[in-house]
């Protein structure tokens, strides 16, 4: 595999106006086949229209992180991006409190919260409370809101919900920093574990020893409940100021996404976050139709693939796929020079979880050269001209193929 990670300057010098871009990105997308032997959820669904791009485009399999890595969310995205998520790392709890449209300052410590369910010993029974509902989650965050006012004389802390069963946690004083680890075990059947600091400076000490005292206070005030009796927090983290989008590649950018730390990592690299009704593909269609003329980059974001890989539910994440397949005419009409469609990572129904596998990547533009692949899944992309590629080559890619970049040289 070439050098991965894109330069900059040099994208900086080489960028010109051209045609528009659209990534779609179908979180989780790549998976694994139920059976031995068998086809994985890309390769089981009917996507006609997908099929039709693999024929005349061209595919290839995407490397998030490194080889071998298994990807979160936020670090795929970045990728995805164009930037090396190694290099520019970036806690969930910014990306969670930014697409919400929290003001977060600098020198704030955010978090994403996930309420959770815990029996009589305080082992978590369910990471996610059962997936409560939104509006369940507007009544449990005011009353940690309440159960926290006063809780310190020098910090402040803010608890807001985002959907289901997030919410963000925000705490905001002097002093505040350090590296953070979750409380999430990721398992069941285990304790939520304490905050620690790996930073080995005194403000991350501190940092950890106000967040715990919150947490402790925080799953007091939620023991009386059915079932989001307790919480953890992911992804403690401070706003890093990371290069923009624009400034780089020269193109207004867009983000359409339902969930909102997606929205929350478009806004971290200077992309307009479009607001829209509705939470289901078309609807996303129908802001990329709306917007079309405004933008020259548009991140098109489905969240429900991977949420359905989470569960392990192979023929839901199947029907999903095909939902997205039935847009995509929908996205041709509007003429892009260059349009990928790919995932952030890999979340394999049989896995129930994100995976380190490779993701199926296509890039369809009029000018490709075709693939004469035979439809759009995981073995297909692997004999794919764009090989085995790291996630970060795909807009500079797409900017070739949309006219975007200048020779280089003479």
């Amino acid at each position: 595999m070439a050098s991965p990670f894109t330069d900059f300057d040099l994208m900086r010098n080489l960028r010109q106006d051209g045609s528009k871009i659209v990534l779609l990105v179908m979180d989780g997308l790549g998976g694994l086949p139920a059976t031995p032997g068998g086809r994985t959820e890309l390769e089981t669904a009917r996507t006609p229209n997908l099929d039709g791009l693999a024929e005349s485009g061209s595919l290839g399999l995407s490397i998030p992180v490194r080889p071998g890595v298994e990807p979160g969310s936020g670090p795929a995205h970045l990728s995805l991006f164009g930037y090396d998520p190694v290099r520019y790392m970036i806690g969930r709890g910014v990306l969670e409190a930014l697409g919400i449209g929290f003001p977060l300052q600098a020198g704030d410590v955010a978090a994403r919260g996930n309420f959770a369910s815990v029996d009589g010993d305080g082992l978590i029974t369910d990471r996610r409370a059962g997936r409560i509902g939104t509006e369940e989650c507007i009544r449990l965050t005011g009353k940690l809101r309440e159960a926290s006012a006063g809780l310190f004389d020098d910090c402040e802390v803010f608890v807001e919900p985002v959907q289901e069963h997030r919410f963000v946690f925000v705490l905001r004083g002097e002093g505040l920093g350090g590296s953070l680890t979750d409380t999430d075990p990721q398992a069941v059947g285990r304790k939520p574990l304490p905050v620690r600091d790996e930073s080995g400076r005194s403000e991350g000490a501190r940092t950890a020893e106000l967040v715990n005292r919150w947490a402790a206070h925080a799953r007091e005030a939620l023991a009386d409940e059915p079932r989001a009796n307790s919480l953890n927090l992911r992804g403690l983290a401070q706003d890093p100021g990371l290069p923009l989008f624009p400034d780089i590649f020269g193109m207004r950018a867009a983000a359409i996404a339902v969930y909102p730390m997606y929205r929350g990592v478009a806004s971290l690299v200077g992309m307009e976050a479009i607001p829209f009704e509705g939470d289901r593909p078309r609807h996303e269609i129908d802001a990329l139709v709306e917007a079309w003329e405004d933008f020259d980059f548009f991140f098109v974001h489905v969240k429900k693939t991977d949420s359905y890989g989470e569960d392990g539910d192979f023929d839901a994440k199947v029907r999903e796929i095909e939902t997205v397949d039935a847009e995509i005419p929908r996205i041709l009409e509007l003429g892009p020079g260059a349009l990928i469609v790919t995932g952030d990572h890999s979340t394999p129904a049989v896995l129930r979880s994100h995976s380190w596998h490779p993701v199926p990547t296509l890039l369809w533009s009029p000018d490709a050269m075709p693939e004469a692949a035979r439809g759009f899944g995981e073995r297909a992309c692997a004999g794919g001209q764009l090989g085995i590629c790291h996630a970060t080559t795909l807009v500079p890619q797409a900017m070739a193929h949309a006219g975007r970049l200048k020779r280089f040289g003479a």
